[in-house]
């Protein structure tokens, strides 16, 4: 039996199988808080990335965003290859690390700006070979704003990742917000068909909107996706995408609780609170909420040498 996420030293991760991690997540009972940085901006602190601050204050996993997989860059870290910046940034955290891949769709009707994205972010089999490769321990299938990601480029992307890597790394799916799509928004951005086609495509964690941080998305909404989703036998992830990550304190505790409330498994936090990552504070507020201060202590506290 795999040992709690929430009780696991960093040495614990590196002999997990995907399983096993999947199975210490779920063992968590709601209380695993991810944090979406991003590599590529200047650290709020400049001279430490912001993986290292993230993890100061209580993330018990970290997802690189506008992260490019041929191009990789990742500021405040000691200079390494490349090829390695994600084995750094695990070894000088001694956390699970994930990065997100976008699966972009322009024959789609679109809304805004759409901004094109590099190659080494997009979502593809080679893009996520290479993540593999370099250290990744699951990807995301989502979308940034105005990047014209849609759910049926999700579910392709899906099949075509899953065919190649299967049970090599965790994947999850699922948008935050619209990313740019005029027809998948609000309570269009998910239903309980798309979960199905993302488990039936090989999703083994589903992504959804937290409650409060979409027009529309309330938790009774998101409650039943999440009971389907365990019906399923998968894990469900709420995500705050919308820049709340930004917001006061007592919102960040306002969200964490309606997402407890749903039954979640993961509890997202994004990256537009400072320049690439959220409000330190809410991050370890969020995590207080969640599973209050000892578990969140325990976790900004242990060396990750244990």
């Amino acid at each position: 039996m795999a040992k709690r996420l929430l009780d696991c030293n960093s040495s614990d991760y590196a002999a997990m199988t995907k399983s096993e991690l999947l199975e210490a997540i779920a063992a968590s009972e709601g209380r695993i808080v991810i944090t979406e940085i991003i590599g590529v901006l200047q650290p709020v602190l400049v001279n430490l990335s912001n993986a290292e601050l993230a993890c100061a204050f209580g993330s018990d996993i970290l997802l690189l965003n506008f992260f490019d997989v041929y191009s990789p860059v990742f500021n405040g870290i000691p200079k390494v290859n490349g090829e390695d910046i994600i084995k750094e940034i695990k070894r000088l955290t001694g956390r699970i690390v994930g990065i997100n891949l976008e699966p972009v769709d322009l024959s789609q009707e679109t809304i805004g700006e759409i901004r094109p994205i590099s190659k080494g972010r997009l979502a593809t089999a080679d893009t996520a070979k290479k993540a593999y490769e370099m250290g990744a321990n699951l990807i995301l299938l989502t979308g940034n704003p105005g990047t014209g990601v849609s759910n049926k480029a999700i579910i392709n992307s899906l099949k075509e990742i899953n065919s190649v890597l299967n049970d090599k790394i965790i994947l999850a799916a699922g948008k935050m917000h619209a990313a740019g799509s005029l027809k998948e928004a609000g309570e269009n951005i998910i239903n309980k068909k798309d979960v199905a086609e993302f488990i039936e495509a090989g999703a083994d964690i589903i992504l959804l909107p937290a409650p409060g941080t979409v027009p529309g998305i309330t938790v009774e909404y998101i409650k039943d996706l999440v009971t389907f989703i365990h019906g399923k036998e998968r894990l469900a992830l709420t995500a705050i995408g919308t820049s709340q990550e930004g917001a006061d304190s007592q919102t960040i505790k306002q969200i964490a609780l309606m997402c407890k409330m749903t039954g979640t498994d993961l509890h997202h936090i994004g990256d537009a609170g400072y320049a690439g990552i959220a409000i330190p504070e809410n991050i370890m507020d969020y995590s207080i909420a969640i599973k209050g201060k000892r578990h969140t202590y325990t976790r900004m506290a242990r060396s990750i040498n244990r």
